[in-house]
């Protein structure tokens, strides 16, 4: 099967022409319908996948005949995720496939949750080889798994076992439905460290990992990793297990290796003497993990000598979340620690008066991560951040609901790239600007002001025509109606 690299590789001009046609914001819907009708693959391609639709042409998409133009919209990211659900039992498990598996976001970009009702339809009907993604279930069904009226959804909800009150985990293990009642009782002897003992696997594998990781071990699992391990790094595996006792905690603590006391400065049941130690650890990663000790007063972290990198990168949060604990916020966001301002500074739901206190605060990472993941964060911050952080997400800064537009032109000669092309946002860009930046030596700004309104029609004529342009130059909404139906009837085609 092609993938969709193949397809547009195997696109010629007119259809690249066509393409941008299809994402064009003043194509009218006749337009768009005739090129979901006609259009080569990859002309389909781009209008199922790549933009929000008017519902005409969805009842049209729903209906066409070819699996991969629907299976290209199952995994569209900009369409009401509704409108992608009534895909949910169409004929071919190509398309149902492609619903299930979450759509391909750009970085930063925010999963929405498909209809509860889907997923639960998904979950009862669907193979084991596609079921839904959990980025695409909402935190509601997610919650109300494990007491769902649906055993197979009730079935998912076993999955998570250690975090489920006893009277939940009671029930589960009586559910009058077989399958959920061993999914339970499986659950509940990977909680037994006798069994945990019997099933570890002998060799380095996932499983192993796992266990060591995460299932409650024995002493005698215990000791054979502190005398015996089957792999190295082992004893910085167990090193963060909830179940670790007490005397080996202590051990562990002064392990020569640095790898293993970074993981054990990170447990919350570290003791004082632990702590004392390991704030005066010989090794930077090991006093930063100790500084961020919830046991810690802010005098306590104060007095350890840590640093904090420099070059981290920052990342929007994708989707869905357990909501924190709004004290345990207010202190983070009030730390003199960057690090714990920075998990503050996550947090959508932010009050405005902390939203006012870390913008203006003195970390980097702290205003990007506000900038990434506030809804409410201000147009002065996120110009700010995008000038001064270069790393991943920073793209993503632009879509934020804020993001300035006007005065961007006084950028068009910065010697970032990235910088210059954010005249392309500015509506009020100058003709000759934007003529002069689709010459950039970046391809990136070029493609960027290709798209701009104010572009010239002579110079948006000549980029028809330009192999490298031509598909985002036909994307530009000033483009002339009349030019747009002719390259349709032309079949992309200029003459």
């Amino acid at each position: 099967m092609p993938t969709p690299e193949d397809i547009w590789e195997a696109a010629d001009l007119p259809a690249r022409r066509l393409a941008g046609v299809a994402l064009n914001p003043s194509s009218p819907e006749d337009v768009l319908l005739r090129l979901l009708a006609d259009g080569p693959p990859a002309v389909r391609m781009v209008l199922c996948r790549d933009r929000i639709l008017p519902d005409a042409v969805v009842d049209a998409v729903l209906k066409h005949p070819d699996t991969y133009t629907r299976s290209f919209f199952a995994r569209n990211p900009h369409v009401d995720p509704a409108q992608r659900a009534r895909l949910v039992d169409d004929p071919e498990w190509f398309v149902r496939a492609h619903l299930a598996d979450a759509p391909r976001l750009p970085v930063g970009g925010v999963y929405r949750p498909l209809p509860d009702e889907t997923i639960v339809h998904m979950i009862s009907t669907y193979e084991n080889d596609f079921l839904p993604d959990y980025r695409q279930i909402s935190m509601e069904l997610q919650r109300s798994m494990p007491t769902h009226p649906v055993a197979k959804v009730r079935s998912w909800g076993v999955g998570g076992w250690g975090g489920l009150p006893a009277e939940i985990r009671a029930a589960l293990l009586a559910d009058p439905d077989e399958d959920v009642r061993e999914g339970a009782q499986r659950r509940a002897r990977s909680e037994d460290p006798a069994w945990v003992e019997r099933e570890l696997p002998d060799r380095t594998c996932h499983g192993r990992w796992d266990i060591l990781l995460h299932r409650p071990l024995s002493r005698t699992v215990v000791d054979g990793v502190l005398t015996a391990p089957v792999a190295e790094g082992e004893r910085a595996a167990i090193a963060r297990n909830p179940s670790l006792p007490a005397d080996v905690v202590v051990l562990l603590a002064g392990d020569p290796d640095p790898e293993v006391r970074e993981e054990i400065a990170c447990r919350t049941d570290l003791g004082p003497a632990e702590r004392r130690a390991l704030a005066v650890d010989p090794d930077p990663k090991v006093r930063l993990a100790l500084s961020v000790h919830p046991a810690l007063s802010e005098e306590e972290r104060a007095g350890i000598d840590y640093e904090v990198p420099a070059d981290d990168r920052f990342h929007p949060w994708p989707g869905p979340r357990a909501p924190r604990d709004p004290r345990q916020v207010r202190r983070d966001a009030t730390s003199g620690h960057p690090l714990l301002r920075r998990r503050a500074a996550e947090v959508p739901t932010l009050p405005p008066d902390l939203v006012e206190r870390l913008v203006a605060d003195e970390d980097l990472g702290v205003r990007v991560l506000l900038a990434q993941n506030h809804p409410d964060a201000p147009a002065a911050l996120l110009l700010r951040s995008f000038l001064e952080y270069t790393g991943p997400g920073r793209a993503h800064l632009t879509t934020r609901p804020n993001f300035p537009t006007t005065g961007l032109a006084a950028f068009a000669d910065h010697e970032d790239p990235e910088v210059r092309a954010l005249a392309a946002l500015d509506p009020q860009t100058a003709p000759a600007t934007a003529e002069r930046l689709t010459r950039d030596p970046d391809p990136a700004v070029r493609a960027a002001m290709a798209r701009h309104p104010n572009l010239p029609p002579s110079r948006l004529a000549e980029l028809l025509d330009d192999e490298e342009l031509a598909h985002t130059a036909a994307s530009n909404p000033a483009l002339d109606s009349e030019v747009i139906h002719r390259l349709v009837a032309m079949r992309g085609r200029l003459a």
